[in-house]
């Protein structure tokens, strides 16, 4: 492998393993109210049919 082919991969997975990393960083560290992390929609039996 040449030196410039070297640099492209290591930047190249450095990147998306840094972005990577920040996404898990963001999505665990979320400062949300525990009450708004899921909404169910409820279903009627009459819109079972349209759905």
């Amino acid at each position: 492998m040449t030196t410039a082919g070297l640099l492209f991969m290591l930047i190249s997975v450095g990147s998306v393993a840094t972005l990577f990393a920040w996404c898990l960083f963001k999505v665990l560290t979320g400062k949300k109210d525990p009450d708004h992390l899921a909404h169910v929609e409820p279903v009627e039996t009459q819109d079972i049919d349209r759905r």
